[in-house]
């Protein structure tokens, strides 16, 4: 992956992290294990890919982030 010790490539992931915890985790209490996981699968999966706006995306969600590079790619 990266050299040892060098933080800035884990940033990216450190971040989604911190994210998801304060959006998501720090504010609900799970009945158990499945219902976490079924949580978090749709947080990522459906809200955060989908829905959520990203500052480094010019404030559009992954998903249509990736329909816009795509669209580009094929016209050019």
């Amino acid at each position: 992956m990266s050299r040892k010790g060098d933080c800035w490539d884990n940033a990216v992931a450190e971040s989604f992290f911190a994210t998801i915890k304060r959006e998501l985790l720090n504010r609900s209490i799970w009945m158990n294990l499945n219902h976490a996981r079924a949580a978090i699968h749709e947080y990522i999966e459906v809200f955060y890919n989908r829905i959520r706006r990203h500052s480094a995306n010019g404030n559009i969600s992954p998903a249509a982030y990736e329909r816009l590079y795509n669209n580009a790619a094929k016209a050019a």
